[in-house]
């Protein structure tokens, strides 16, 4: 169902058993996936592409142009997968031409009131970012992420798979895989031992995690603790997706217990 004051350009593409909402807005590039609500006084522009079975509540922006002062005009995309809730006043931003030129949003992810999700971020599956979230421009979010109310994510910022930062925390450094951060300017404060269950971990997977986490972390000196670390800790699964974190960008400053 289509509302009569909705204004949808003929160029789009709109999937069978989509409904709009009043007064919404679909621009000539927008692609938009089977059994979608979009409700009303939604914007929906630029070259987006959104999957099936998404809501989005009123008054939300997509795929308008990119908060970034570099930005001129060029094609870039927008892409969102299935299953997602939008809530009101979430914007979300395409690429850029500097930053690859894709922005990308997983499935079955909630992004709460005022959340804002910029040019070039890469957000996984089962995401929750809460109210007034904002991820700046780069920032990647890994599956089954939760972000706390009124923290931001500064841009380049990666937060590993499973992690929970809590509210109103600045995140300026890269959060480990299962990894809490808490704080004005975040610090890691453990592991998300209650995520780990939800997901049906062991607990003996659990607990080898959490003594390695004990060596890594056991002073500032990272790279000297990760290459003491014994081949046995290495063959767990989680303790090895949180060393290829750490290992993988280098450049990149770790949330550490040790933050300031």
């Amino acid at each position: 169902m289509i509302h009569k004051t909705a204004i949808i350009d003929t160029k789009s593409k709109i999937s069978t058993n989509v409904k709009i909402g009043p007064y919404s807005v679909i621009g000539p590039h927008v692609e938009i996936g089977e059994n979608t609500e979009i409700q009303s006084h939604v914007s929906i522009t630029g070259r987006t592409k959104i999957g099936s079975n998404n809501k989005i509540y009123p008054f939300a922006s997509v795929g308008n142009d990119p908060q970034d002062l570099k930005f001129k005009g060029e094609e870039t995309r927008l892409e969102i997968g299935n299953n997602n809730k939008i809530r009101e006043y979430v914007t979300i931003n395409p690429g850029t031409k500097g930053g690859g030129g894709l922005t990308k949003v997983g499935n079955n992810c909630l992004f709460m009131v005022s959340a804002h999700i910029a040019h070039d971020c890469f957000v996984g599956d089962n995401v929750i970012l809460a109210n007034n979230v904002p991820l700046g421009g780069h920032a990647h979010v890994d599956d089954n992420v939760i972000i706390g109310g009124n923290s931001a994510v500064q841009q380049f910022t990666r937060v590993g798979k499973s992690a929970m930062i809590g509210g109103m925390c600045g995140v300026v450094r890269d959060v480990i895989p299962y990894g809490i951060a808490l704080g004005n300017r975040s610090i890691l404060q453990g592991l998300n031992l209650i995520g780990l269950r939800r997901k049906n971990i062991s607990n003996k997977e659990i607990m080898n995690l959490s003594e390695a986490y004990k060596h890594i972390f056991k002073n500032e000196n990272l790279t000297e603790n990760l290459s003491n670390l014994s081949n046995e800790f290495r063959k767990n699964k989680l303790v090895s997706e949180v060393i290829n974190f750490i290992e993988k960008d280098k450049k990149r400053p770790i949330c550490t217990p040790f933050s300031k």
